[in-house]
């Protein structure tokens, strides 16, 4: 067994949590994972690296680089007012915000929490312009003036969805599947369980440590049909998609979620294909824009105040939690996936990761290729 996999292993014990599966990336490659645990307790079938899970948040950054790819290109001007790709679909009180400022977190849009922006993965889901102008109503007035301070919102990235459609003329789940996730190979990633790409791929289930006498009360919370078995203290989720899948809709398995973090690592380069510039790499990775609980680059974060040289963005939602995690400055990054709801110390275990496999480099950067356009 290695290192990497004893660690999984010692984890999912020590955590009590259901599985986890780990990929580490250096610069360009994904050089190692594992998997521990069981993807669904119900069947006891075992968790794998190729096991496909919703990435919830993790989406933000496959969402911002498409914007950014869009900025390369001319079709998408990130100092633009929202209002000049939604025109009157986007609210004339948020009309001093520019794209900049979705990217940023730094809008003045506020965050509801998204506990029912969810349905079963054979029901269709709400239209995502209509599920946007449906959230922009309740929100009377920023909540700060764009661009003076980061406030985390998912309402800002589903505007930006709306956004990078506009700009690229077609859906932005489209843009996202042919123009970023085809050309990084990520084959078994996709917004749709009922996707042919996941035909034949593993499922990881979503699960949910509940006591007994709240599994009423989660019930009735959550849009029907959502809840499914219960093994021990765990109740299993059946398969689920996000309304809105520009905030946290994909779904794919972590070897796939790191060739996300392997094109960051690499400047913008992977397996031979140029995605964007070092120069937008590193506009994403700088952390210029202060606030609570993160301070935000366009896209990636980290906690608020911390000055070490990671950078990451969580994804969090009902049955997952999970991570994608890069040094910029080492090109050494880690994506974790795990199938429980619980937020546990999900970084610490991705440094030890990134430590089991590359010990020596993880504390030594490596030499960076010039920056080219």
């Amino acid at each position: 067994m290695s290192g990497l996999s004893r660690l999984a292993e010692d984890t999912v014990s020590h955590q009590n949590l259901p599985g986890i599966a780990v990929a580490v990336v250096q610069a360009g490659q994904v050089i190692a994972s594992a998997a521990a645990g069981f993807a669904d307790l119900a069947s006891r079938a075992p968790m794998s690296a190729d096991s496909a899970g919703n990435w919830f948040s993790m989406t933000k950054i496959a969402t911002a680089t498409a914007a950014m790819m869009l900025a390369e290109g001319s079709a998408l001007d990130l100092d633009a007012p929202v209002a000049r790709y939604l025109g009157q679909a986007w609210p004339g009180r948020f009309a001093g915000v520019r794209v900049r400022h979705l990217l940023s977190h730094s809008s003045g849009l506020r965050n509801p929490v998204p506990i029912r922006w969810v349905h079963r993965a054979t029901d269709p889901g709400p239209g995502s312009a209509a599920f946007l102008a449906r959230l922009l109503a309740r929100q009377d007035r920023p909540r700060s003036a764009p661009g003076t301070g980061a406030f985390y919102s998912n309402v800002g990235y589903l505007a930006l969805g709306e956004v990078i459609a506009a700009a690229a003329g077609r859906p932005y789940e489209e843009f996202v599947r042919d123009d970023l996730l085809r050309p990084l190979e990520m084959t078994r990633t996709t917004f749709r369980w009922r996707d042919p790409a996941l035909a034949g791929v593993p499922a990881a289930t979503g699960h949910q440590r509940l006591p007994r006498a709240l599994t009423p009360v989660l019930k009735a919370l959550l849009p029907q049909h959502i809840l499914g078995a219960r093994t021990g203290k765990f109740v299993g989720l059946e398969p689920f998609e996000l309304d809105g899948a520009a905030y946290g809709g994909l779904i794919g398995p972590v070897t796939e979620a790191a060739r996300l973090i392997a094109l960051h690592a690499n400047g913008g380069t992977i397996a031979g294909t140029r995605v964007l510039s070092r120069q937008s790499i590193d506009a994403m990775t700088a952390v210029t824009t202060p606030g609570k609980p993160y301070d935000l680059g366009l896209g990636w974060f980290r906690p608020h105040g911390d000055h070490n040289p990671h950078v990451e963005h969580f994804g969090g939602g009902m049955g997952y939690w999970n991570l994608l995690r890069l040094n910029p400055q080492t090109g050494l990054g880690a994506a974790v996936m795990s199938n429980t709801t619980r937020h546990w110390n999900i970084t610490a275990f991705a440094d030890a990761a990134i430590e089991a496999v590359a010990p020596s480099t993880a504390r030594h950067p490596a030499a960076r290729a010039p920056a080219r356009p």
